[in-house]
């Protein structure tokens, strides 16, 4: 299902107080960004208990339960975890992964909140939850029917609201430190083919990592650590990011001109992080219309072009891929990158040779 209004973590949150509680929700999004989670704390909100059931794992009989013979007829009875006499959240996870005729099964409990004779307890709320087919998952297209009785919404991730989460549980402070550096690494698109991608729940897992090893954490233990949970790119990253950690360069400092960018060979891995973070923070911080520019705007433009032709005499190569646009990240606005071009003719006709060989 493509998405036409997306929402973060709290927005979802504040959606879910007015709207689950009077029809059934479903909530999109990519492995690994806290569907599960948000449903679990918006239940504990409410008070109720959540109970979870995984679409992919269920069959038709694990609802609507087996006939049994009462006064001489048959009558089923859904299981005891489903049949209670107080008010619950039913969280029903892949939903979009189960097969057809378990689909079927939900029917009346998703409309009716029913199933076969028992009717949910009053104040209860329904709430489904999937993967999207884009994210290489398990998924089953949804009958009309199904989706037909749900209020859909897309949940996308937001670092600011998963910072704010990681503060207040303990995540490792590298790796709250490189997402307030890089909020572009929380999360990437799920690979075609069987490889770690990052998401916020792979962060934490790799927090946990650094965590359970403490004090005795080897650069080595890092790097098997970062690769084993995220994108290889962004694990490089993080590989660097922490090496940056125990040298003397910041971008911040080099922002305030206190420090120039790393020139050892040995550092080339640091000058690869902190030119990525130098993109993303004008990414940031540059307005996209050249009308929005005001006079802070205009001591940051002097000063990043300086330090891209300072970073062009070091690596030609990491000059060019600060003012690149690749495909999947967001650009530099237009107006800033035609200053470049008139300004530093031999940075942008390098890349744009780069970009045709490649094409």
């Amino acid at each position: 299902m493509n998405a036409v209004k997306t929402l973060t973590q709290k927005q979802l949150f504040q959606f879910l107080l007015n709207t689950a509680v009077v029809r059934p929700v479903f909530i999109w999004g990519p492995p690994g960004i806290g569907k599960s989670a948000l449903v679990q704390q918006f239940a504990a909100q409410l008070g109720l208990p959540c109970v979870s059931l995984l679409g992919s794992q269920l069959a038709p009989e694990d609802l609507i339960g087996v006939p049994q013979i009462v006064d001489g007829t048959s009558r089923f009875c859904p299981p005891s975890m489903i049949a209670r006499t107080e008010p619950y959240c039913l969280f029903l996870d892949e939903l979009n992964a189960c097969a057809h005729e378990v689909q079927k099964a939900f029917y009346s409990l998703i409309h009716e909140r029913r199933i076969g004779e028992y009717i949910l307890p009053s104040g209860s709320i329904v709430i489904g939850a999937g993967n999207r087919a884009q994210d290489s998952a398990i998924v089953k297209p949804m009958s009309s029917a199904l989706l037909n009785r749900m209020v859909h919404i897309h949940l996308k991730v937001s670092h600011r609201d998963w910072l704010e989460w990681a503060g207040e549980n303990g995540v490792h402070p590298k790796v709250i430190e490189h997402i307030q550096t890089r909020p572009d690494h929380l999360w990437s698109q799920p690979p075609k083919h069987e490889e770690p991608f990052s998401s916020p729940r792979s962060w934490h897992m790799l927090s946990d990592v650094l965590i359970s090893h403490g004090e005795s954490l080897s650069d080595n233990d890092i790097e098997a650590a970062a690769y084993g949970c995220l994108s290889p790119v962004h694990a490089g990253q993080f590989k660097a990011f922490v090496k940056q950690l125990k040298s003397k360069y910041r971008l911040a400092a080099i922002l305030k001109g206190e420090i120039g960018w790393p020139t050892e060979p040995e550092d080339r891995d640091i000058l690869y992080f902190l030119a990525q973070s130098f993109r993303a923070q004008l990414v940031k911080d540059l307005p996209r219309d050249r009308a929005g520019i005001g006079e802070s705007h205009k001591t940051t433009i002097h000063k990043a072009k300086a330090l891209i032709k300072s970073l062009a005499s070091i690596s030609l190569e990491m000059a060019q891929m600060v003012v690149a646009s690749p495909g999947d990240v967001e650009t530099l606005p237009e107006w800033f990158l035609t200053e470049i071009v008139r300004d530093l003719p031999r940075l942008v006709e390098a890349r744009d040779g780069a970009e045709k060989t490649k094409s």
